[in-house]
């Protein structure tokens, strides 16, 4: 093309300039890449989304390990407590993790998805509408350019080609004169060649001045009729750019929990738990429940056991509170035999509900406690109840024992269960280092 209408003159000008035939077509890409670039970012923030979930899952998983940990560790005190504020933190965090990623998948994700769907219409022969109106409005703007552009190209090789047969007829004509084996007739007529290609060179490039000049003419309304289909895909690019950083800055705010009112107000509340640890309250705690000024049962003088058969035996309070008529060798039946059981009983139903005789011995025919009766029946104070399996059980509360057949443990300790609970809600059971006791039903749960 010529050069009348480049504004850098002087300048070598790309052959990959915008102008050559067939360039627009890079424009025309560029819609389609749009489109492409709008699954490319769904797909980025889909994978974010992704992450921010895995993430919230392991700060639950490991405040749930550390916490049980810390729990049933030696730690103790308000130390215990600031400690247990990170996995109180980190369970917070996560939620607030939970709802970036729903943000970003329910509100960023859907936002890009409806906006392609509705700048890009898809044909029924493959591609899209907008792709296919800026590629025909690129190729009529083009076309009557083009076609001149391709005559201009023909009468370029034609002048050229005349003045190469013009320079070879020259040559012959030259190179005749100094051969003395021509005659004139042969000399004739290489000089009227050359006169012929002189005439063609004047012809030929006379059309090839003509065309370039018709392609000049023909260029400012090329140029215009380029230049209004490119700005129409610039506009439509400007919406997509303009939408992108839409987005971009929508996710930016999404991602940014510094902003977060409840995020600062975690971390507030963390390091306000911390600032709660004080060593001296922990020390305190720690002699009283483990040290000196722990209460103590300091030995005295005990009975015997006045029934061997009995498989619990009535609390040292209980005792105290027992009337005077209970013996080794018998049990008086006056006024009220048993208070009620407090707090720490251990009386068993069958114990608190029995009244027996004044005198009695070993013989088997007196004997209240014996197998059998005097007709032969079975003994009617036996309980027929059948035998209680073992049950492992964890403590949910710390429990000191009260009296000496009472098991003292912490919360979380495991112990098994070797009888049911009776109507005083106590059971039986053995600590793991093989210590038998009693213990309130309602301090365990079963071990599922």
């Amino acid at each position: 093309m010529s050069g009348s209408y480049d504004d850098s003159v002087g300048v070598e000008v790309s052959s990959d300039s915008f102008w050559e035939v067939g360039n627009y077509k890079r424009t025309v890409k560029r819609i389609d890449d749009g489109h492409r670039l709008c699954n490319d970012l769904m797909n980025c923030i889909h994978e974010r989304a992704r992450i921010e979930k895995g993430y919230a899952q392991q700060l639950t998983e490991w405040a749930k390990r550390w916490k049980q940990l810390v729990e049933k560790g030696p730690q103790y005190g308000t130390v215990e407590r600031a400690w247990c504020a990170f996995m109180s933190e980190a369970e917070k965090v996560s939620e607030l993790h939970l709802e970036v990623k729903g943000s970003l998948m329910n509100e960023d994700f859907e936002k890009i998805k409806n906006w392609q769907k509705e700048a890009f219409h898809k044909q029924m022969m493959g591609g899209f509408k907008e792709t296919k109106e800026a590629e025909d409005g690129f190729r009529k703007a083009q076309k009557p350019w083009a076609k001149k552009l391709k005559e201009v190209e023909a009468a370029k090789k034609a002048y050229h080609a005349a003045c190469k047969e013009e320079k070879l007829a020259i040559s012959r004509e030259t190179n005749s004169k100094a051969d003395p084996a021509l005659n004139p007739e042969q000399l004739k007529k290489l000089q009227d060649k050359v006169e012929r290609s002189k005439q063609d060179v004047l012809k030929t490039k006379e059309k090839y001045e003509k065309s370039l000049k018709e392609l000049d003419n023909a260029t400012p309304q090329y140029m215009e009729n380029m230049e209004q289909v490119f700005e129409q895909c610039q506009q439509f690019e400007e919406k997509r750019l303009r939408f992108f950083r839409e987005v971009l800055l929508e996710v930016q705010k999404h991602l940014d929990l510094s902003n977060v009112a409840s995020y600062k107000n975690i971390y507030r509340e963390l390091e306000q738990n911390i600032k709660t640890a004080d060593a001296v309250e922990d020390l305190r705690w720690f002699r009283a429940n483990q040290g000196p000024g722990m209460s103590m049962n300091w030995p005295q003088f005990e009975d015997d056991e006045w029934s061997a058969d009995l498989n619990r035996t009535l609390s040292r309070r209980e005792k105290k509170k027992a009337s005077d008529g209970v013996t080794l060798t018998g049990i008086n039946q006056t006024g009220d035999q048993v208070s009620q059981p407090n707090k720490h009983s251990s009386v068993s139903s069958y114990e608190k509900n029995q009244s027996y005789p004044t005198d009695w011995s070993d013989e088997e025919s007196n004997n209240p406690f014996s197998s059998t009766d005097a007709n032969g029946d079975t003994n009617p104070f036996d309980e027929d109840t059948p035998p209680t399996m073992e049950v492992r059980v964890r403590a949910l509360y710390d429990y000191e024992g009260q009296e000496q057949d009472e098991l003292s443990f912490k919360a979380g300790d495991e112990l098994t269960k070797m009888e049911n609970e009776d109507e005083q809600g106590w059971c039986k059971g053995r600590l793991d280092n093989g210590q038998v006791g009693l213990y309130p039903a309602n301090y365990v749960e079963p071990i599922q």
